[in-house]
């Protein structure tokens, strides 16, 4: 597979990364198998996170005795504090079995509350500082779900790299967070490429993000059959055709009344539901063992049947969704879920 430098770090990674969740799914010895063999087609790149239950151990495993320096690998804390940050450190190169990740993110700074915490006193930014200083982490990085906060923090200069929601559906990285990540040399991982594993169709998905030189995408997969598909619509460096460019008009003209980007403009919401946890359940549950999606969903379900249809939400939200009604649909299909795996 073609490398890529990425951005100021100089790293020469894969044009496709592997993205650490859904391998939660699968068990031990065959998700080492898969690891192994995905890097056996030329995927150097990893980017996982010690959130990910048993994701971090299973790459451990895999990448055992494989030259140290042949393998970048990126793992995130959601930290807010300086001292959890490093104990998230400790425990990712723990799990890992190496003494250094490439590349650390700040994981999830999508609010100003987190940007808070992070940057202030004894936050995570201080942590990330000294796990650079002590060698544990080579480049600081950061990842967020609010597009207008990360071109902010792109701007302020601090990281080597971001991670963002990036897909033709969630596409709104492309009008400034990308460009000014390029402009400054920053390395971009295209989070969601496939929007969670909502858009079934990997040619679409991938010719999309290939228009952009300066993005690494990070597809999830459970299967190696999935990375071979991906790797050879990437190589291939087919442009879309008219009628694709007609075929994702017409996906998102679908979904844009459901979709939800996570941006969380939304809230606060009176009744503290975790409004984009809950629209983000298909998500969840395409991505996650059921117990991992129990922990990340059922209280934001639990939460949602005291929705009150004040529609406090509905007026902040960018995207016009009618998130009540929605509220609803997604907590039949939680319900379903549950019942099917109990």
């Amino acid at each position: 597979m073609k490398r890529v430098r990425f951005g100021k770090t100089n790293l020469q990674v894969s044009k496709i990364a592997f993205g650490g969740i859904p391998i939660q799914r699968v068990e031990t010895e065959e998700a080492v198998k898969i690891i192994r063999g995905v890097i056996d087609l030329g995927v150097n790149f990893i980017d996982t996170a010690n959130a990910y239950s048993d994701s971090e151990k299973k790459i451990g495993l895999a990448i055992r005795g494989i030259q140290r320096e042949n393998i970048v690998i990126a793992s995130k804390s959601t930290a807010k504090d300086k001292n959890t940050f490093l104990k998230h450190v400790d425990l990712s190169l723990k799990q890992l079995g190496v003494d250094y990740v490439d590349i650390h993110q700040l994981h999830n700074v999508s609010t100003e509350n987190d940007y808070n915490a992070v940057f202030g006193e004894n936050g995570a930014w201080e942590g990330l500082q000294e796990a650079i200083r002590a060698g544990k982490v080579r480049f600081p990085a950061f990842s967020s779900h609010n597009i207008r906060l990360a071109v902010r923090i792109i701007r302020e200069g601090k990281f080597m790299a971001v991670q963002l929601p990036f897909n033709y559906i969630d596409n709104e990285a492309a009008l400034e967070a990308i460009p000014l990540a390029k402009k400054l040399d920053m390395g971009f991982i295209a989070m969601k490429p496939f929007g969670g594993g909502l858009l079934s169709d990997a040619n679409l998905s991938l010719k999309y993000l290939m228009q952009f030189d300066s993005i690494v995408p990070d597809p999830g997969i459970e299967k190696l059959s999935e990375m071979e598909e991906i790797m050879e619509i990437a190589d291939s460096g087919a442009p879309l055709t008219e009628s694709e460019v007609q075929k994702i008009e017409k996906a998102k003209a679908e979904l844009s009344g459901s979709w939800c980007h996570r941006c969380d403009y939304c809230q606060p919401c009176p009744q503290k539901i975790g409004i984009s946890t809950l629209l983000g359940v298909e998500s969840i549950i395409k991505r996650m063992p059921f117990w991992r999606a129990s922990a990340f969903a059922s209280n934001a379900a639990e939460a949602a049947r005291n929705c009150i249809s004040c529609r406090s939400c509905v007026a902040k939200c960018p995207y016009n969704l009618d998130i009540p009604a929605l509220l609803k649909e997604k907590i039949v299909l939680w319900d379903k879920y549950v019942s099917e795996n109990t």
